[in-house]
């Protein structure tokens, strides 16, 4: 037993993180190792996924936190440590909680009202099968630039899109690669960012030196992801253009469409773009939403329901289901309200219990250090950043976290290197901001799962932008290519 003198912490933009030098890195990987071995026996051994219930991942993630606990204790850390640290983890996703309710609500209302049905009809009209990839990574970067927020952008266009493409027949996770790929590529560039904010003033740099110089490696990516959803778009076979026409009628039938429902989401993005906060802004798209619904769709409301209220209601808290003449619009036009979000909701608490426990006892502070000692070269030094920040994203399942802990961690490492400090913001972003969402367990990925309705496993391969994003920085690491040196214009 060791006793809890060694423990300290530190503050850094409103995440602590604790130094435990009593706790040696084997014992840090312990509930690491046993995390990730549940989770791939559960992945390719139990049948269903159906190890623990529907709620198995949530309650992997559990037990690794309790293992975390264990060692915790072994090392005499204060439990009130560790259960400050599980606390701040909780708060800092209640803002997220409450987004995922209110997208929950937004999809129901949305739908009622006939705003998706509506953006699907015209955009089955528009969007052509031969260029919809690409276009929905140009769609979807524009509005995350202009928004700061890929969360918003998936859960307005990126929901919208994800409908039309599935009337077209394309493959739901090429689609929610392609959005997820344009609305991180624009979170990612955009000055409203909070990430894109963070990881500059963690490294020491300034915001648009920062977005300049990841101009060097993030515009090379989203080219590339473009030109592979270009050729994807050109030669892949859909089930569903010939049938465009009947879709259009059965939609026509069944809605009352009109360009009057995009006040919606008008309102919502401009309310966005005046900085005005999430939650106020979905929940004026809900309510405007909802308004609509009796105005322009209430014989919808009065087949779901005795009331039109009632309609209303039960489409914010639970399963809506309008029915069409066409079985592919009948699966498409569902939602599961407030109650479809909490299966996500239960995974973003069950992850930062684990992330907390795991922060209270040391052991992300232990990890991310014994990666820093191997970081002999600039390109080791690059890698190992790489790894930590996937690491932090795999393990405390916070995106916040995995900019912050290896942002302060390795600041010294690349002024020692001779290193501007707008590399390390540019690696933390390139490997901490973009992968978050091809964990299914991190709150990113959790999210983007839930809202738009494919899970990690279906879009990971093609959400191209995000995992060859920290390939391509250390390429660039490792051929030297505009690797700024301090007091060096380079």
């Amino acid at each position: 037993m060791k006793d809890n003198k060694n423990i300290s912490e530190f503050k850094a933009d409103n995440q602590n993180i604790i130094e435990n030098k009593e706790l040696n890195i084997w014992e840090a990987l312990i509930p690491v190792v046993l995390l990730m071995a549940m989770l791939a026996y559960n992945i390719f051994f139990v049948e269903g996924q159906e190890w623990f219930g529907a709620y198995t991942n949530q309650i992997i993630l559990l037990i690794g936190g309790l293992v975390a606990l264990f060692v915790g204790v072994f090392n005499k850390v204060p439990f009130s440590t560790i259960l400050t640290e599980v606390w701040e983890n909780l708060k800092s996703v209640f803002v997220p909680v409450m987004i995922l309710f209110l997208v929950g609500a937004l999809a129901g209302t949305w739908l009622i009202s006939g705003v998706i049905p509506a953006m699907v009809y015209y955009g089955l009209q528009v969007l052509n099968p031969s260029i919809f990839l690409p276009a929905c990574v140009i769609i979807c970067a524009i509005i995350s630039i202009a928004t700061g927020s890929s969360w918003t952008t998936s859960a307005t266009v990126g929901i919208a899109l994800i409908g039309i493409g599935s009337a077209l027949g394309i493959h739901t996770g090429m689609i929610a690669g392609a959005v997820i790929s344009g609305a991180y590529f624009g979170d990612k560039m955009s000055p409203l960012s909070d990430t894109t904010n963070l990881a500059p003033a963690i490294a020491g740099t300034d915001l648009f030196t920062h977005i300049r110089y990841m101009t060097i490696t993030t515009v090379p990516t989203v080219l590339v992801t473009l030109v592979v959803f270009g050729i994807l778009s050109a030669t892949m076979e859909t089930s569903g253009s010939s049938d465009i026409s009947n879709l259009l009628a059965s939609i026509n039938s069944t809605f009352n469409i009109t360009p009057w429902l995009f006040i919606v989401p008008v309102a919502v993005i401009a309310l966005i773009l005046m900085k005005t906060k999430p939650l106020i802004a979905l929940g004026t798209g809900v309510l405007i939403a909802a308004i609509f619904a009796f105005i322009f769709q209430p014989d919808i409301l009065n087949t779901l329901s005795d009331s039109k209220m009632g309609s209303v209601i039960t489409s914010i808290l639970t399963d809506t289901q309008i029915a069409t003449d066409n079985e592919k619009l009948n699966e498409l036009f569902s939602a599961g309200g407030m109650n479809g979000m909490l299966w996500t909701i239960y995974l973003i608490i069950s992850a930062m219990i684990f992330g907390g426990v795991m922060d209270g006892i040391g052991a992300l502070a232990r990890i991310t250090k014994v990666l820093l000692t191997i970081a002999s070269s600039v390109f080791g030094l690059f890698s190992s950043t790489v790894i930590s920040c996937l690491g932090l994203n795999t393990i405390a399942s916070d995106q916040y976290l995995a900019i912050v802990i290896p942002g302060k961690m390795f600041k010294k490492a690349f002024e020692d290197k001779g290193l501007a400090p707008e590399n390390l913001s540019r690696t933390l972003e390139d490997s901490g901001t973009v992968t978050s969402v091809l964990i299914p367990w991190n709150t990113c990925g959790a999210y983007q799962s839930g809202v738009l309705g494919v899970s990690v496993a279906d879009y990971f391969i093609y959400a191209i932008f995000n995992w060859l994003s920290p390939f391509t920085t250390l390429l660039f690491a490792a051929f030297r290519i505009k690797i700024k040196q301090l007091n060096n214009s380079k």
